[in-house]
């Protein structure tokens, strides 16, 4: 969004918490990479140029890839500064900091989904002796107390960590609920490769039938790494990890867990298996085949028999419970009256229900791809388009403490 402001000639500057690429750098898993190839690291004037495009970036790798963008065309970037509200004011917005005050026309609300984890109620309730962590606490298996260990959610974050953990030497146990099944590599290409060619990367918020569903859809069970492979829950429990359905309930010492695992298992498999026909489908259409592999499907997710409904904790079998339940924004610093009444943000694909403000870097905010790096710049320039001709409606009036049009917090 800076990069188009300032093609655009708008005066802006962009507020930041710590350093840019501040929660790449220090609030992820040391062994996390990407899940997108290197070929698709790409912003606005600069994109992965090094030898190996088909590899997997590391969190150091993106923070670096993202602070020299901001260098390429030198960033107006405020660092290690917290934005501690942003109200509404005469001719825009007031925005406080701890650094000073900001009066702007316009705001860009910048600073991500992926804010606070997504704790259950129940962590309350586990006993004092089980250790418990977020996934944005974990950083390596060291961290963890001997034993074994029960990590809840079976997205990306909770196939990756449960995976890592085994290999350590935990016996681990994952709790699984609604998931999205996808293969590392299809016919001898990238998984993103064909997500990207057959344009459905590119599928637009308003194209969509139930785009709330959409949005909230977990992030696919992919991984990337120096070798990627397909990473399911077929190749966790091949390597001992138990799979036991959603955690439901705490009663006294014994975790419960739902009966509905083959039910969600069932419905990924389901939705694999039209997503490949639909690839397909387009492959063919277009000519395709001769260059690709031939057509596979994968084998149905494996279920234990009988399964597992319920766990005592009270027995030693698991010593910590690690949550990878997922994240939400924060927002407790926007003063402005535009949050749903379950805490969202209201907008139209970016465009937030309050003039001049808007937003980036939420799921499928206007394409399926916004939640990735190159996502993003399709998003920021349409919305960049958009801003500038709201600011040409609104003449400015008047002076302003610290003058800024636009004003991006991050």
């Amino acid at each position: 969004m800076s990069h188009y402001l300032g093609r655009a000639g708008i005066d802006h500057v962009l507020l930041e918490r710590g350093e840019v690429g501040n929660a790449w750098r220090h609030e992820r898993w040391d062994s996390l990479r990407l899940l997108t190839p290197n070929w698709q690291c790409r912003l606005p004037g600069l994109r992965y140029a090094g030898p190996d495009p088909d590899g997997f970036m590391s969190m150091p790798q993106v923070a670096d890839f993202l602070r020299d963008h901001a260098r390429r065309y030198s960033a107006p970037v405020q660092a290690n500064t917290r934005v501690l509200s942003v109200r509404p004011a005469a001719e825009g917005y007031r925005v406080i900091t701890d650094q000073g005050e900001w009066r702007c026309r316009a705001a860009v609300i910048a600073s991500g989904a992926f804010n606070l984890p997504r704790v259950p109620p129940l962590d309350r309730a586990l006993p004092m002796y089980v250790d418990r962590l977020t996934a944005r606490e974990y950083r390596h298996p060291g961290q963890l107390a001997p034993g074994g260990v029960l990590v809840v959610g079976a997205s990306a974050t909770g196939l990756q960590l449960a995976d890592e953990l085994q290999r350590a030497g935990h016996a681990v146990t994952l709790s699984v609920g609604e998931h999205v099944r996808l293969p590392r590599r299809y016919r001898g290409k990238d998984i993103q490769w064909w997500l990207h060619a057959a344009g459905i990367l590119d599928q637009r918020f308003d194209e969509v039938d139930d785009i709330v569903r959409a949005r909230r859809l977990p992030s696919p069970q992919l991984a990337g790494g120096d070798a990627p492979a397909t990473l399911d829950l077929n190749a966790l429990s091949a390597r001992g990890v138990r799979l036991v359905g959603r955690l439901v309930g705490l009663q006294d010492t014994r975790l419960q867990f739902s009966g509905s695992l083959s039910v969600h298992c069932a419905a990924a498999d389901l939705k694999l298996g039209r997503l490949l026909d639909t690839l397909d489908a387009w492959s063919g259409a277009r000519g395709l085949d001769a260059c690709l592999e031939a057509p596979r499907r994968f084998p149905p997710t494996r279920l234990p028999k009988p399964p597992c409904l319920g766990l005592d904790l009270a027995r030693g079998e698991i010593r910590t419970v690690l949550w990878a339940t997922g994240y939400r924004p924060d927002y407790r610093w926007l003063q402005v009256p535009v949050l749903d009444r379950k805490g969202e943000l209201r907008h139209h694909g970016g465009v937030v229900d309050a003039p001049g403000l808007y937003v980036l870097g939420l799921p499928f905010l206007r394409r399926r791809k916004s939640s990735f790096i190159h996502g993003a710049d399709d998003d920021a320039r349409e919305l960049c388009d958009h801003l500038v001709a709201w600011l040409a409606r609104r003449p400015r009036q008047g002076a302003a403490i610290r003058a800024l049009p636009t004003a991006i917090v991050t």
